[in-house]
């Protein structure tokens, strides 16, 4: 039997999306709801950001994941929990003035790679995310900053807490670093990668880079690939029939169609259409925990009707 895909539903991210959409969620109890709904329409693991309910913008707090957390816990479904530990990493400089603007300038949320991992010690969820590099994040001046000694202390720490990471890979020096670190033993088994495509300026969405890089993972390795904005429900096809496991959600792109603004669990349903239609089944939250080597840590009677 063919190993089932896992689907990811990524619920709101980062970015300064909330205004370009009705329906980013915003709230702790908006982001739940959404993560609720997406299980239902068939993700098997949620990605989570949350953001600061009075700007709308991302943020780092704590309790605002715990509170998330809670919610989905105290649900019905029981996805995957994957919460992003990538808030923390952007640097925005003055190009005139680079050396005297380092963090002067708005954009600027920059902490060392363990205080990304706060909300992580304290919820220990099933995934977090780890990115495996520097890069120009978009046009403009912003970087996110992850040298290699900070993404090796911050693997060492996710190991030591038992959760899994998903690395976030955005270049194939990204790439080659997650290689790096699965041989210095930083990953328990299996691997979990992330081939993002499209975002200014990684990877471009090529269908022929895909498959370079693809060629790069080690055999052993589950890893998933997604593209941003139109590219991604295509992607979710192109994904699947290379062997990976997929990725939709209204972080990446805010439209079912041209014209038609998404809900996460539209565009979770018409990624299950797509897998279904490939001849592949979408993995339960179960199935991924057993695929990704997780043991559960949801509390007990977590998936119960409430």
């Amino acid at each position: 039997m063919a190993k089932p895909t896992i689907l990811t539903c990524a619920l709101t991210g980062a970015g300064d999306t909330a205004g370009k959409s009705e329906h980013v969620p915003v709230t702790p109890q908006d982001i739940a709801d959404d993560a609720i709904a997406a299980a239902r329409a068939g993700a098997s693991v949620v990605h989570i950001h949350v953001r600061d309910p009075e700007t709308t913008q991302g943020s780092r707090e704590t309790p605002l994941y715990e509170e998330v957390v809670r919610l989905i816990d105290a649900s019905d479904v029981d996805p995957v929990i994957n919460l992003t530990a990538g808030m923390g990493g952007d640097l925005t400089l003055d190009p005139s003035s680079p050396r005297e603007s380092l963090g002067r300038v708005d954009g600027t949320d920059l902490v060392s790679g363990l205080e990304r991992l706060k909300h992580v010690e304290a919820i220990r969820p099933e995934i977090c995310t780890l990115d495996c590099g520097t890069l120009n994040f978009g046009d403009g001046s912003q970087i996110y900053v992850g040298t290699p000694d900070m993404v090796r202390e911050g693997a060492a720490r996710i190991k030591e807490l038992g959760v899994k990471p998903e690395l976030e890979l955005f270049d194939t020096g990204n790439l080659w670093f997650a290689n790096v670190l699965q041989q210095e033993g930083l990953l328990a088994a299996p691997p979990m990668y992330q081939l993002c495509m499209g975002i200014p300026y990684g990877a471009p969405a090529d269908p022929g880079l895909l498959n370079a890089m693809v060629n790069m993972v080690p055999e052993g390795t589950e890893w998933t690939s997604f593209a941003i904005g139109r590219n991604q429900l295509p992607w979710v096809a192109q994904s699947v029939l290379l062997g990976g496991h997929a990725r939709v959600g209204l972080e990446d792109n805010l439209y079912l169609r041209k014209g038609v603004k998404a809900t996460n669990a539209q565009l979770t349903a018409e990624a299950v259409k797509i897998i279904d239609s490939l001849g592949k089944q979408v993995a339960t939250p179960d199935e991924a925990r057993e695929i990704l080597g997780i043991e559960s840590t949801r509390p007990q009677g977590a998936g119960a009707a409430a």
